[in-house]
């Protein structure tokens, strides 16, 4: 027996002894308490390499893992992969999210093909949950080789300044972290571990337990802000005062998105305007993929439109432009929650159609008393029907800006397409949010039946 309890108490300090992937555990719950799961597992003589554990966020229950760099380099062994599936296996029965913390070289070499499967049937648990609990990743070292695909296949992904995200080494490749960023790998990226694990609670507590819980509801102020130009602006004037979450911000940056409640409850903002560009494909992709996420678990959905439209000069069409607009018009087509766009200055040709168009990529539409809707950009239009006044003018330019404006008055302001009932409504800057606010509460019984089939082929 004193045998026994000796052996006991040797393993019970090698397994709670401090370590970074505790610490991170500890960053993310409550109070930095928590449930650990399967503890005392092994692989070998030494401990699994990860930490599984359940406990609180801000109340509500969470699974966690976190890779243990400590042991054998946080190497996927069968045993880690065993207590990580643990974790996904009970988030389906529970219906509760999902945070993984990496920090691992990759998979184990003393049995690399266990480890290959291991990650494989990972990769289908990932992909079962995906759209059922939220899943967030955190990568607060490094995640190499087939590790990437699995923090990959999380809804979000967050970094540390100082992690490293690859397949295999790359030495070419300088601030690995604000590559995955740019690359629009990772959502954020933050300066430390700590605040990266703070940064996905804070995502996290925006979503609902699961896609049949409704959206978390928190207490809230107004706004102080004021309905500007750029799209931050506009947003913050939109949102509960101190809540909007930018993601993606270095990834597609002619436009913006961000997570924000509206009267306490959580919203997905998207706004085109952030600069003055046209959108390209890294933005239709941003866009895509961030309304597919809110979809997934009924969080309404706001678009604030400013843009001439999409990026289609020679360059962009061999890169796909036409693919890249399809998709972002089909991820809007496709999303059955609420879905509600406000024009706040241009809206032209395709742009319109699939960030604000009637009937199936919004239910309702708002716009601005300045706003133009075109088929085109409307000096292009001037140029089209007026070319015998252009030719004999003084000033082409003048002349150009004169019939632009007059093609805009009688085709494309924004009393003329409510009048033709292309806008629901045209609501003053101040108006905004209570308009935003009204249509939701209005909205919040939404039901579409559609047509059975496994799901849509949406352009890749």
């Amino acid at each position: 027996m004193r045998d026994f309890n000796s052996k006991l108490a040797e393993i019970k300090t090698e397994v709670e002894k401090s370590t970074p992937a505790r610490e991170r555990l500890a960053y993310l719950y409550d109070e930095g308490s928590f449930t650990e799961l399967d503890a005392y597992v092994k692989s070998g003589d030494a401990l699994s390499g990860v930490i599984t554990a359940y406990g609180y966020v801000d109340g509500n229950p969470v699974y966690a893992f976190s890779q243990d760099v400590t042991v054998k380099n946080g190497a996927m062994t069968c045993a880690q992969a065993k207590k990580i599936k643990k974790v996904y296996d009970l988030a389906v029965k529970t219906g509760i999210p999902v945070v993984g913390i990496y920090d691992s070289f990759g998979a184990d070499m003393n049995n690399p093909v266990c480890s290959l499967s291991a990650y494989g049937e990972l990769l289908m648990w990932s992909n079962n949950l995906s759209g059922v609990v939220p899943q967030i990743s955190v990568v607060a070292g490094t995640c190499a080789g087939t590790a990437t695909m699995l923090a990959q296949s999380a809804d979000f992904v967050v970094m540390s300044k100082d992690a490293e995200m690859f397949i295999t080494p790359n030495t070419n490749i300088k601030n690995l972290a604000e590559n995955s960023a740019k690359s629009g790998t990772a959502c954020a990226v933050c300066e430390n571990d700590k605040e990266a694990v703070e940064f996905a609670k804070n995502i996290l507590l925006k979503f609902p337990q699961n896609n049949l819980s409704p959206v978390p509801m928190y207490e809230f102020d107004a706004p102080a802000t004021a309905f500007g130009k750029d799209a931050e602006n506009m947003i913050k004037a939109v949102a509960d005062a101190e809540t909007v979450v930018e993601l993606n911000a270095l990834y597609g940056k002619a436009s913006y998105t961000a997570l924000a409640s509206v009267g306490g409850a959580t919203v997905g903002f998207v706004a085109t305007n952030k600069t003055e560009d046209k959108l390209t494909s890294a933005d239709c992709s941003k866009i895509a993929r961030f309304v597919r996420t809110c979809d997934a678990f009924a969080i309404p959905v706001v678009t604030i439109v400013d843009t001439e439209g999409f990026e289609t000069n020679d360059e962009a069409e061999m890169q796909g432009a036409v693919k890249d607009m399809t998709k972002l018009a089909h991820a809007y087509a496709e999303a059955t929650t609420i879905k509600l766009a406000v024009i706040a200055g241009k809206a032209y040709g395709p742009a319109y159609i699939a960030l604000a168009g009637k009937g199936a990529n919004a239910d309702l539409t708002f716009a601005l008393p300045e706003a133009v809707i075109s088929p085109v950009n409307p000096l292009t239009a001037a140029e089209f029907m007026s070319h015998d006044e252009l030719k004999g003018a003084e000033n082409v330019d003048a002349k150009r800006n004169e019939l632009a404006d007059e093609f805009i008055n009688n085709n494309a302001s924004a009393v003329v397409c409510a009048a033709k009932g292309a806008v629901d409504a045209i609501v003053e800057a101040g108006e905004v949010r209570n308009a935003i606010v009204n249509a939701i509460e209005i909205m919040a019984g939404k039901r579409i039946s559609k047509l059975p089939k496994k799901h849509g082929n949406m352009p890749l």
